[in-house]
């Protein structure tokens, strides 16, 4: 009788245990894996902008500019797009808000509102037409959680953003005259919010859009973060959903200022059904005829004082998809890097100024390019040493646009396989027959493989010839991570309080620093990466109050944190 209770004892502790553990979590990586349907019009090929995402019948959906589509997901991870719609979506800067139970679509300059109950199907409805709308662009409509709606746009000639009520019982008519949000900035003067007549409303303000979290209205928008020369989104804070609003403190809060993708610009921010935060972005794409699209999604939230974060240090490398409510948002880094440091290509074929090399520079911007698009062109990588690999990213470029065959796969189709000494081959991934039209192809491994060696073989490309701008490999190295940085010397200059200047020395066996600073030393919120470089200026937000600061050494084996230093 002991013995089976003692057995059913542990079998108890066992199930509890098993409860009291988080579901198995998967990575997903900036730029995120969007399929999209393929097109040989050169108007599909701009960099995807202006991203909305909210959460309907526990779906998520996601718009934006230029996509020709747009996507639904689950789980956030994997995304299905819909493109047989009679939604505008040639439209610029589309945008969506949840009503009662409908969702609502609109486009700048449009003035067609459209809803409906089933958006994976595609099928909308033209609810309303507003004048309003049909007049202004680049626009965010918010529904509170009194169930009220308000739309913001445009600004004018005193400091301030446009905002006007819609009448969700009246089709969404405006409500009242418009009226200007004042948004108030540190150290500076700004007008009273007044009422003006529609006539003198001029446009200005980029990227609106408003969250509403513990009574409190976060109002974020798109401004140049000044010694970056990158768009980055700001919030300003109010207790009314017309304001005035105060320039929050811990400003930029969305900035990538370096790194494989960056920037970080006219975004949205919204909560998904576990009750995790999260602000999806664009981020800087080529201008050349290689551009690509590019949304990035950071983890964010709201700290115990209410102020609002976006977790985008680094923001390019894989990121945990939590499947439960995250209550450390740190722990969603899975302690993979870049392995980068001595790697090396070579390539089966490459056309002139695209070598192989060109694959592995961390640009999105350049590319390899193989002579032709036939099956069996390859490009292999040397990893400089054993490595552990647990995912990788393929981000494919647009060289020689024309189509290989009439009948060809709108989808790229490769092989990837990986080998200890570059001689005997194992498949490690198989996408041969593969059909979602993807650029930035990110696939975790279910179990992770040493290799020093990966080759990557062309199947088909939808058009032109195989290329790719850039090829990522996750894991870690056999080595040990750098030593910490714990002299760390930081001066403000005088002239310009914003402007900090930041030394230290130079580590061994490290790849790169990344700094890490922000008004407390618990709330390091801003980022900036470098390689080789040992010195710095950094522009803060806030000429008059202090900053902590924080340098990072990291290599292929991992992070080292440093020792945070007060500047005053």
């Amino acid at each position: 009788m002991k013995k089976t209770l003692a057995h059913f004892a542990v079998i108890l502790l066992i199930v509890l245990g098993l409860q009291g553990k988080p579901a198995i979590a998967q990575t997903y990586c900036n730029p995120i894996n969007l399929s999209r349907q393929f097109s040989s019009d050169y108007s599909l090929r701009e960099g995807i902008n202006d991203p909305t995402v909210v959460l309907f019948r526990d779906k998520y959906y996601l718009f934006a500019s230029n996509a020709g589509c747009y996507w639904y997901s689950t789980d956030l991870l994997s995304w299905k797009y819909v493109s047989d719609t009679n939604l505008p979506l040639d439209g610029k800067e589309p945008t969506a808000t949840v009503i009662g139970d409908w969702l609502y679509f609109f486009t700048a300059f449009n003035g067609t509102i459209y809803r409906t109950k089933e958006p994976e199907k595609g099928k909308w409805e033209e609810y309303a037409h507003s004048p309003l709308l049909a007049l202004v662009g680049d626009y965010a409509i918010f529904t509170d959680t009194d169930g009220r709606v308000y739309s913001y746009y445009g600004c004018t000639n005193n400091t301030g953003v446009m905002s006007r009520e819609l009448d969700p019982k009246d089709r969404l008519n405006p409500i009242g005259a418009p009226i200007i949000c004042q948004l108030k900035k540190p150290l500076q003067k700004t007008l009273k919010k007044t009422k003006i007549s529609p006539e003198k409303e001029i446009p200005g303000v980029s990227g609106s859009w408003m969250t509403k979290y513990n009574g409190k209205y976060y109002y974020q928008c798109t401004e140049l973060s000044k010694g970056f020369n990158k768009y980055s989104d700001v919030v300003y804070v109010s207790d009314s959903p017309t304001g005035p609003f105060t320039y929050a403190a811990n400003n930029p809060v969305s900035l990538l200022p370096e790194g494989f993708v960056s920037g970080a610009s006219k975004g949205s921010t919204f909560e998904d059904k576990y009750g995790n935060w999260w602000h999806i972005a664009a981020v800087m794409v080529s201008s050349s005829r290689n551009s690509q699209p590019a949304l990035a999604l950071f983890p964010a939230g709201f700290d115990k004082e209410g102020n609002f974060f976006v977790k985008a240090d680094f923001g390019d490398l894989p990121i945990v998809m939590p499947k439960q409510k995250n209550e450390n948002i740190s722990r969603l880094d899975p302690e993979w890097t870049l392995i980068a440091e001595k790697v090396t290509a070579e390539a089966s074929s490459s056309s002139p100024s695209s070598s192989a090399m060109s694959a592995i520079d961390a640009d999105i911007n350049t590319y390899w390019s193989a002579r032709s698009g036939k099956k069996g062109e390859w490009i292999s990588l040397d990893l400089g040493s054993e490595c552990t690999i647990n995912a990788l990213q393929v981000n494919f470029a647009k060289n020689r646009i024309t189509n290989n065959r009439s009948d060809s796969v709108k989808a790229y189709q490769y092989l990837v396989e990986h080998s200890l000494d570059g001689k005997n081959w194992k498949k490690l991934l198989d996408k041969t027959t593969n059909l979602e039209y993807q650029l930035n192809d990110y696939n975790e491994f279910k179990t992770a493989v040493r290799a020093k060696y990966l080759k990557i073989t062309n199947y088909n490309v939808p058009e032109g010839v195989f290329a790719i701008s850039e090829l990522r490999v996750f894991g870690q190295g056999t080595h040990r991570k750098p030593k910490k940085i714990n002299e760390l010397k930081v001066v403000r200059d005088y002239r310009d309080p914003q402007s900090v200047k930041l030394f230290w020395k130079k580590q061994p066996r490290t790849t790169g620093y990344n700094i890490r600073y922000g008004i407390d030393k618990e709330k390091l919120y801003h980022s900036f990466r470098v390689l080789k470089s040992t010195r710095i200026t950094i522009h803060c937000p806030d000429k008059i109050k202090a900053y902590w600061f924080q340098v990072d050494a990291y290599n292929e084996n991992g992070v080292s944190p440093g020792k945070p230093v007060l500047c005053h």
